[in-house]
């Protein structure tokens, strides 16, 4: 009696503590699941408006062309004479340490004397240009539409630009991606817009307009232009916001294209990890391991370049005081970012490399953008506005992206990701190519992406029509 109750109770101990344990592990899993794969609910789109509260309503879209007054030019001119000499720079640093006086001199002399803006201005206007207002903003736009189209499918494209960058960007992509190709049955019709706070399109008058918000305007600016399915495209933030895109709005965008595809979702992180023990299983081109391991080199390389992000994230505003008052120094700033990040080897170059890529005229357009418009602060606001508490609430990130996507990577960019780790965004990837070159794809290799965005959504269109439409 005594050891059937001894039994009994030592039973009742064991199915306790298995419940216990199963318990335990069971939340544990659960645990696990919620955070590396479970998938938050859409948030809710709001149409928030970001101008003057007492400005009107106006649907109207206007035709735009630049027209920077002498009086902007002048002051440039004299800003730009009267530059102090900077510091010499230090032995054998070359960009190392930033743009280098040398590189920035070299840049300065050029505009002050061969750089023709009257001229540079022709050419920017070249394409039509329009200015319409979303949500109380004054947005400017390129929308350049096919010539000769007669028996051709035309395809809306949003292309989407970043930071330093700007719609000059697009001016040797756009001709290619609007003219009939041999052997394709369709062509496309570009809208290319200037970010909010960009250039020639307004800025937010409060806080809050972080890249999700700028992602809800530009789709409601295709809206505007009766764009109801349109592809997208974008790298630098344009390949952050264009993924927001496709997973707020998947009725409207039929194919979304990349040049910068990440995926920062938690499984990612983890197997980012993982497979750093044996990154043959992630990586399967040899030769291509070293864009992604050692870990240590990784974050290694991203610390040294990542300075300015830090700063654009908490006090855009104090730098972009300084740039705003100094061509030369808002130059250095930018150019630095076409040097290390369209080839770090470049750091090691007198002149930085960058003519064997760009030229001054068509660098000196972008910095001109930024400069004529007084909009580098605005500009920088983006990194405030998109990394915060506040935008940590839509959680788009966990998100996967619902429609067809591509991914062009490019070996000197600023991250190369692993196809095992951008499937854990883009579920329905079907195009994936790697190509030479840096960040700035669309500038510095604009034949390159064409051809990649034609044969995507060539890919696209043959696929079931059930898929194309969701």
């Amino acid at each position: 009696m005594i050891y059937f109750k001894l039994y009994s109770t030592m039973g009742k101990l064991f199915i306790s503590f298995s419940s216990v344990l199963c318990l335990t592990i069971g939340l544990g899993v659960f645990r696990i699941y919620s955070i590396l794969i479970y998938e938050p609910p859409l948030p809710e789109v709001k149409n928030e408006w970001w101008g003057d509260y007492n400005s009107k309503i106006d649907e109207n879209v206007y035709p735009f062309r630049i027209n920077i007054s002498d009086t902007v030019l002048e002051d440039l001119r004299i800003r730009l004479k009267n530059t102090k000499t900077t510091s010499t720079t230090l032995l054998n640093t070359y960009q190392t340490y930033g743009t280098s006086s040398a590189l920035l001199f070299k840049f300065k002399n050029f505009w002050l004397d061969e750089y023709d803006w009257r001229k540079r201005e022709k050419f920017i206007n070249k394409f039509p240009q329009y200015k319409t207002n979303i949500q109380g903003l004054n947005i400017h736009y390129l929308h350049v539409k096919p010539k000769d189209p007669v028996g051709l499918k035309v395809f809306p494209l949003l292309l989407i630009h970043g930071w330093p960058g700007s719609v000059r960007e697009f001016y040797d992509i756009i001709p290619l991606l609007t003219t009939p190709q041999k052997g394709r049955d369709f062509v496309f019709e570009v809208v290319a817009p200037s970010l909010p706070g960009f250039g020639f399109s307004d800025s937010a008058v409060r806080p809050g307009l972080g890249v999700v918000q700028m992602g809800v305007i530009l789709k409601n600016l295709m809206g505007r232009l009766n764009h109801d399915k349109f592809f997208v495209q974008g790298g630098d933030w344009g390949a952050i916001m264009a993924p927001h895109i496709s997973i707020l709005f998947p009725e409207n965008v039929i194919g979304m294209h990349s040049n910068m595809c990440a995926s920062i979702r938690p499984i990612s992180i983890l197997k980012r990890l993982l497979y750093s023990l044996y990154p043959s299983l992630i990586v399967k081109k040899e030769y291509e391991q070293h864009l992604v391991y050692p870990l240590s080199g990784y974050f290694a390389g991203f610390l040294e370049e990542m300075g300015y992000f830090h700063i654009q994230t908490t006090k855009p505003d104090t730098i972009g005081t300084a740039l705003s008052d100094s061509p030369s120094g808002l130059a250095a700033y930018i150019l630095e970012k076409f040097v290390s990040w369209t080839n770090p080897n470049w750091k090691l170059l007198e002149d930085g490399g960058l003519t064997e890529k760009y030229k001054m005229e068509d660098l000196l357009d972008n910095i001109m953008i930024y400069w004529v418009t007084n909009s580098i602060t605005t500009s920088m606001r983006i990194y405030a506005e998109s990394y915060n508490t506040n935008m940590i609430t839509w959680d788009l990130e966990r998100k996967q992206v619902p429609v067809p996507a591509a991914c062009a990577r490019f070996a000197y960019d600023l991250e190369w990701n692993p196809e095992a780790l951008i499937e854990d965004k883009f579920p329905k990837l079907i195009q994936v190519n790697d190509f030479d070159g840096g960040h700035f794809a669309a500038f510095e290799k604009p034949n390159v992406i064409a051809r990649d965005i034609f044969d995507f959504v060539q890919k696209v269109t043959s696929m079931k029509n059930e898929v194309l439409h969701h």
